[in-house]
């Protein structure tokens, strides 16, 4: 093997080697990607792994029962049912943006893990606003 040959062959061993590396990376990071939906959106597919639910809090849904809080997404168009046991966020309420992290059970219910509120009246999460802004042209 000349000296030419020997480089090219280390050449394609580093860029195998690299490819390699950043494919496993990928691999390994497809599991850590959350998914953002809204309710119409789960008309269409619902999906088995951990995603994010994001709209509106629909105004008389909200129920409270200890520490597990009950209340219904909307986007004006479709409407999922959630619950969620934990503390909700300080301004968590009534016709406020919202975005749950979750999953769907075997009842159709959104069992959040996680809920993000709106941190102030004029700021609502983007893909809330894209969600909402899609289902009122439609």
């Amino acid at each position: 093997m000349t000296r030419k040959q020997s480089r090219i062959f280390s050449v394609i061993i580093v860029l195998l080697g690299a490819s390699m590396a950043v494919g496993l990376s990928l691999y390994a990071l497809k599991d850590n990607v959350t998914y953002f939906y809204a309710p119409s959106d789960l008309q269409k597919e619902i999906p088995e792994r951990i995603f994010r639910l994001g709209g509106m809090v629909k105004d008389g849904s909200l129920r409270r029962e200890g520490s597990v809080v009950h209340f219904t997404i909307t986007d004006y168009k479709a409407e999922i049912r959630v619950i969620y046991d934990g503390i909700p966020p300080d301004l968590f309420r009534e016709g406020q943006g919202v975005i749950a992290t979750g999953k769907i059970n075997e009842n159709g219910m959104f069992i959040a893990q996680t809920l993000l509120a709106k941190h102030d009246e004029n700021y609502m999460p983007p893909e809330v606003k894209k969600a909402l802004e899609k289902t009122h042209n439609k």
